[in-house]
């Protein structure tokens, strides 16, 4: 009778661990889903949201004293930048609900950091 009661004891500890589990799993897709990350240049202003896509883009009057070449180059890196924000602010998320060793954290960050890469922020 033991060898029952230890098992189910355990089962019910598991799936309290895995109800925890999901739980913050929902709370940080939830809190990365409101996320949005913003960065700016002398020239630009750019704002992604939680999937890194622009969602507002401000230009400065000092734009006309780029080249076409050079202001999209500008605009470019300001958005890279804004990118490179919004994946410290999910790893931050991560740390704060499912931890950045957890299977899901690295799943997460591992995303963004690919759809995201440092080298192609650096400039």
């Amino acid at each position: 009778m033991r060898d029952i009661d230890a098992a189910d004891e355990w089962l019910t500890d598991w799936t309290a661990r895995v109800d925890a589990q999901a739980a913050r799993a929902a709370q940080l897709a939830q809190r990365v889903a409101g996320l949005s990350a913003q960065a700016r240049s002398h020239y630009a202003v750019v704002t992604v949201g939680a999937n890194g896509q622009v969602v507002d883009l401000t230009l400065d009057e000092r734009m006309y004293d780029l080249s076409p070449g050079d202001l999209s180059a500008e605009i470019l890196a300001v958005m890279r930048s804004a990118q490179s924000s919004l994946v410290d602010l999910v790893a931050e998320e991560v740390r704060d609900t499912v931890g950045a060793d957890s299977p899901t954290g690295r799943a997460v960050l591992d995303g963004f950091t690919r759809r995201f890469p440092a080298e192609a922020n650096d400039g």
